[in-house]
């Protein structure tokens, strides 16, 4: 791969370079709390992903498996714990409550194993 060819235009007098910013990373809520994690606790860690170019690809890959493992998580605890469309329209208040509580165990899961690992 050889090196990005810079070119210039002219304004007035003055050859000005064509400054194209880098594509803005797809980093979510995971993404996001490894790097605060990263700046906070391991900032050798962070410095060196940064300096190598490294950061934003870590940092999608986190948000990506983050993202994936919550998702299959949240539907076997579900599954498991029958919380349905049926108590949903049974009991409301139960429905939330189980939700809320499987969201918890998901994200404490996602917290151990991605984001502070």
């Amino acid at each position: 791969m050889g090196k990005p060819v810079l070119t210039y235009h002219r304004e007035g007098d003055y050859l000005l370079p064509d400054l194209i910013p880098p594509e803005s990373p797809r980093i979510g809520i995971w993404g996001t709390r490894r790097k605060q994690y990263l700046q906070q606790y391991h900032d050798g860690i962070y410095t060196g992903l940064l300096l190598s170019g490294k950061l934003n690809a870590h940092l999608e890959e986190i948000d990506r498996s983050a993202n994936e493992v919550f998702d299959l998580l949240f539907r076997q605890y579900a599954a498991r714990e029958d919380v349905t469309e049926e108590l949903k329209a049974n009991n409301q208040m139960e429905w939330i409550r189980r939700m809320n509580d499987i969201r918890k165990r998901a994200e404490e899961i996602i917290y151990s194993e991605l984001i502070y690992n």
